[in-house]
């Protein structure tokens, strides 16, 4: 080994040869660099590789895949339906160029066939890794026991699927139960106990729409004055959320309610909107809670217009990225990663609006 530490050079006494000062030998050192130079450009003539996926000394690189390339990762979104996902989306893409992982993308348009098709398809292309985000929970056990024989492992991103966990590596997603029980208990506490509530839930069949209504469900049981007397989907966009809205305010049961529970904020934006056009004033009149944390319901609450939001963070890009990294690599991961909620009010909302990212 030959060091140059300023403008002193030496070969280390470890190496069984002497010390030799620049200022003593200058022709000597000369003569010994120019032979190492040359030692060293032959040996990796010999050692080196081009486009090989390995470095000299024979290590893998941890980011190629089965071609020795980039990691292929295919990803099947459930689609655009809320401003969650679409900061779910951005997450991903950004996460996948900074690591250098080869996305392919594919979004189903919340239509679960469209999903089977692009898991399929990454089946076929041979893909490193497949993600997806299940539009609900049930009919995935036949495709993702393709891609087992296939060899090909699944990563769960942030909907869970009803299937036997040997047929995904790792579940990477909030915990939505607790979801639906921290928006019961702020809106127990708020109401003291007391309140006609309409429920918008998400997609039928979806894994939050199951969870954050059982979740809300098991805390309402211990407070008998919370009444949820009534319940529809708004498939979690925000044009559904307006369309429940406005049905029920034409109802009898409408003129009853006091506060609302929507599975999440794009919904609840659309309500809102529906009970200013009848005149109601949304968060006074009507108390709101919902679950996501995106930056517009952050700017309602500011302006009186909702109460509460349940946080449910949409950035799991990199933790997908650093997952699929690690499965290619043949390291252990963790079978469920849940990432940790937070909860806003209007108390909150004005100080913490700076800092929304989504």
């Amino acid at each position: 080994m030959f060091y140059i530490l300023g403008s002193k050079s030496y070969v280390p006494p470890e190496h069984g040869l002497n010390p030799i000062k620049l200022s003593e030998k200058p022709m000597v050192i000369h003569k010994m660099f120019l032979s190492m130079v040359a030692i060293a450009t032959v040996l990796a003539g010999c050692t080196g590789s081009s486009g090989s996926g390995s470095s000299p000394s024979g290590s893998t690189n941890p980011t190629a895949g089965k071609s020795g390339k980039k990691i292929v990762l295919g990803f099947s979104q459930v689609g655009a339906e809320s401003g969650w996902r679409t900061a779910n989306t951005q997450s991903i893409h950004e996460a996948a160029d900074k690591e250098g992982i080869d996305l392919k993308f594919s979004d189903a348009q919340q239509k679960q066939e469209n999903q089977i098709k692009a898991i399929k398809s990454f089946i076929a292309q041979g893909v490193d890794v497949i993600a997806f985000s299940p539009v609900v929970e049930t009919g995935w056990q036949p495709v993702l026991e393709e891609a087992k024989r296939a060899h090909i492992p699944v990563i769960v991103s942030d909907r869970r699927p009803d299937v036997s966990d040997d047929l995904y590596a790792s579940f990477i997603g909030a915990d939505f139960i607790k979801e639906g029980q921290m928006a019961a208990t702020w809106l127990a506490k708020k109401m003291n106990g007391k309140a006609t509530i309409a429920e918008i839930t998400g997609t039928v069949g979806s894994a939050p729409a199951n969870d954050r209504q059982k979740g809300f469900d098991d805390v309402l049981k211990t407070y008998p004055g919370m009444k949820v007397v009534f319940s529809q989907t708004g498939d979690f966009t925000r044009a559904g959320g307006k369309a429940v809205m406005e049905a029920l305010l034409k109802s009898a049961t409408g003129s009853t309610i006091n506060a609302v529970f929507s599975h999440n904020d794009d919904m609840a934006l659309g309500a809102i909107q529906a009970m200013q056009e009848a005149g109601k004033k949304p968060g006074t009149d009507i108390t709101i809670v919902s679950v996501d944390g995106i930056k517009p319901i952050f700017e309602a609450m500011v302006k009186g217009q909702t109460n509460c939001t349940v946080e449910c963070n949409p950035l799991l890009g990199p933790l997908i990225m650093k997952t699929a990294e690690d499965l290619v690599a043949g390291k252990p991961v963790e079978k469920r990663i849940v990432l940790p909620d937070g909860q806003f009010d209007q108390t909150t909302a004005a100080k913490e609006l700076p800092n929304r990212k989504y």
